[in-house]
């Protein structure tokens, strides 16, 4: 079982509103430790956003607490009808998130009115609002996530894993329904790898050239998920014309796995590339130059006519597999040219850490 960042972060959250609260004396600290898991989220951005909410969420369910209160008391059904009443609120102001904090809010208020019960509201809320404090400092201080990193680290995985298939496809040594799975999983993959992207995104730097190279790094990052999706449809497309493309002539055959070995063999020197394990000139290996559209588009053609006396539904399914491997070139050249570019002008800050361990 691996121990992420994030569950260390939760434990610790916990610990800070628990320990804050017992600081300043607060009754029933326990709130403030819920609002703390509430309250943790996966990036500073976030983070500083949920703030924002939560006071304003947790100020409407105190003051519908508080009215309820005083107008009608809290029998079990009125704290059922203040509830409803504070999500229809949190609803209206787009404020979905923060509907279960402010529900807590207002149950620990509304629960045991007394005398006192303004300043006993008050505390209340003071002992959340520390909860969700606590969890704001202790994602601004420990264990800040490293997006980019994670963000490379998935992208390169899925790379690899993608290639690999590509690779035995091309030499008819890939198992049919393996692969079908395996697919599926690499789908679902790439959709974690787009919540990454996001998150790297919403990473905000405080200076200057800082800022600079990360929008330069968005990118390059966006660029290089496209290429890997693009890889994917190719893998996609491979399986899904296995049968036409066994069918096709041994040297059209051989021409296709070159090429698509070339581009494989270009799109994981770019990769290594961007964090400095290659160096930045040369990108393919000596005497493996991938055929360009014009050229990978005449062989096509020359093939056309021997595919027309065959089987016409065989010439259209080819035709679908060369022009994504034509645009998964495309993919991987641009790629290329960014990173060359973010290279040249950010020598300093071209490189990507990767831990193994990385949590992703």
């Amino acid at each position: 079982m691996k121990l992420g960042a994030r569950i260390l972060k939760t434990g610790i959250a916990i610990t800070l509103a628990l320990f804050l609260s017992n600081l300043f004396h607060l009754p029933s600290p326990v709130f403030a430790g819920i609002a703390a898991i509430f309250a943790l989220q996966p990036t500073v951005y976030r983070s500083y956003q949920s703030i924002i909410e939560h006071i304003q969420g947790n100020l409407i369910g105190a003051a519908i607490a508080v009215l309820f209160v005083m107008a009608f008391g809290n029998s079990i059904f009125i704290i059922g009808l203040a509830a409803v009443l504070v999500i229809t609120i949190n609803l209206k102001l787009n404020l979905e998130k923060t509907i279960a904090l402010s529900l807590v809010t207002l149950i620990a208020i509304m629960e045991t009115p007394g005398d006192n019960f303004i300043q006993f509201a008050i505390i209340r809320f003071s002992t959340i609002m520390l909860g969700v404090v606590s969890a704001f400092i202790v994602n601004l201080v420990f264990l800040p996530p490293k997006y980019e990193n994670k963000l490379y680290y998935k992208s390169s995985i899925l790379s690899e894993e993608i290639t690999k298939w590509i690779r035995l496809s091309t030499r008819h040594a890939s198992e049919h329904q393996l692969l079908k799975v395996d697919i599926e999983t690499l789908r679902e993959g790439i959709i974690k790898l787009d919540q990454l992207y996001m998150m790297y995104k919403e990473e905000r730097d405080y200076f200057k050239n800082n800022k600079l190279a990360k929008s330069r790094k968005l990118v390059i990052y966006r660029q290089m998920i496209s290429a890997v999706k693009k890889s994917l449809e190719t893998l996609k497309r491979l399986h899904r014309y296995e049968n036409e493309f066994n069918q096709l002539p041994e040297e059209f055959q051989e021409v296709i796995q070159h090429q698509l070995d070339c581009l494989i063999n270009h799109h994981e020197q770019v990769m290594l590339k961007y964090v400095g394990k290659v160096r930045p000139e040369p990108t393919y290996i000596s005497g493996d130059v991938c055929l360009n559209k014009k050229q990978l588009f005449e062989l096509f053609l020359t093939q056309k006519h021997g595919l027309d006396q065959t089987n016409s539904q065989l010439q259209y399914h080819v035709m679908q597999l060369v022009s994504i491997i034509m645009e998964y070139g495309e993919q991987v050249e641009h790629l290329d040219k960014l990173v060359t570019s973010f290279q040249s002008y950010h020598k300093d800050d071209g490189k990507v850490t990767i831990e193994q361990n990385t949590e992703i």
